[in-house]
């Protein structure tokens, strides 16, 4: 979300919001890495209603889900086979309670282990699915044997398709953080991989992550439509481009302040309202 004031000199300010939509593609293959230490048994109902909310919110695209843990020792053993459409929130919490185990917050690792030496993994990830890993730890990454840096991860990371993404349910900032107090449990690396995907980052003390989750598989459907950063004074006013050309084929919603699109923009398309 761009937001931008380029009228400074005149009565009302003219602000920007504009979205990228996402390319189409085969469906999409999603990871979730969870933390199986101790310290996130504080955390398990964040993660049962995380999980509750990305069932919900995933789009009506082919789409298949499986739960590691972020012990690589675990994920690279995992035999359990992914979600799929028509698999219910039950499901996919059965699987949590049998994948997430062991000590290791190697998330890195855990995701290169499961997809290059995992058996199961190989039958079931398609080469041309795009790809969203979420990572779900209360403190920092720390994979050294494989991929040790946020580098070695972004770069592998890229290699494997070509429409991959990163979301990341950690500690912020203490500054920025519900709950917080000691930097060393900011997921710095996990931050910084989300970032390097424009992905989500969501504040693992926050006691709601459906939104964050929601925007999450939302990364992975074309946009439908945009709610605006703020109520215009004049909705008249609004304009929608795409790739800089006007565009006319949407309406307003006062009761939401949403553009909705009547003719839904191409993949990669540019729109700024």
């Amino acid at each position: 979300l761009v937001i931008e004031d380029t009228a400074d000199e005149e009565q009302f300010p003219v602000w920007v919001d504009s979205i990228r939509q996402p390319s189409e593609f085969n469906g999409v293959d999603i990871i979730w890495v969870i933390d199986p230490s101790g310290s996130m048994n504080n955390e398990k109902a964040y993660i049962l209603d995380g999980i509750h909310a990305m069932m919900n919110a995933l789009p009506n695209v082919n789409w298949r889900l499986v739960i590691i843990s972020s012990d690589y020792r675990n994920s690279g053993q995992s035999m359990d086979f992914p979600l799929m459409q028509g698999d219910s929130v039950g499901d996919a919490i059965i699987m949590y309670n049998s994948a997430v185990a062991g000590a290791l917050e190697a998330g890195f690792d855990a995701v290169y282990e499961y997809v290059e030496h995992n058996q199961m993994a190989q039958n079931w990830l398609r080469e041309d699915a795009a790809l969203l890993t979420v990572f779900v730890s209360d403190e920092d990454e720390q994979s050294n044997k494989f991929l040790s840096s946020v580098a070695d991860f972004t770069t592998w990371y890229s290699s494997l398709r070509d429409n991959v993404f990163v979301s990341s349910i950690v500690n912020l900032t203490p500054n920025e953080s519900l709950c917080n107090t000691n930097d060393a449990f900011t997921g710095d690396k996990y931050i910084d991989a989300a970032n390097y995907f424009n992905g989500q980052v969501i504040d693992i003390c926050s006691t709601d992550w459906s939104a964050g989750v929601a925007d999450a598989a939302a990364q992975i459907s074309p946009h439908e439509w945009l709610e605006l950063s703020f109520e215009p004074v004049d909705p008249t006013m609004i304009g929608v481009f795409v790739d800089g050309q006007p565009y006319y084929y949407w309406h307003y919603s006062t009761s939401h302040n949403r553009v909705y699109f009547d003719v839904i923009p191409g993949e990669g398309a540019l729109v700024e309202i």
